[in-house]
């Protein structure tokens, strides 16, 4: 499944941010979840909710997973829960 802009506003108001519920809710999509802390804070997040921050990544150097702002060459999602939240 490509990543749209449609897709993330959708991924964001959805308010399932487990990983069961998300794979569920949006088969075909690849989800990473982990806490604010854990993303540099030079990376500016593609949505935002109270609760969490959602990052793009890539894996196409097909060796590791890296952050990514471009929308084309991005392959899943970060959900990252905000530490304060």
């Amino acid at each position: 499944m490509s990543l749209t802009p449609e897709l993330l506003d959708a991924v964001a108001a959805a308010h399932a941010h487990d990983l069961a519920s998300l794979r569920q809710r949006f088969p075909g999509v690849y989800f990473t979840l982990c806490g604010e802390d854990d993303v540099p804070a030079r990376l500016t997040p593609v949505r935002q909710t109270p609760t969490h921050l959602f990052y793009l990544y890539t894996d196409a150097r097909g060796h590791c997973l890296e952050f990514t702002s471009d929308l084309d060459a991005a392959t899943g999602i970060v959900v990252a829960s905000r530490a304060d939240a």
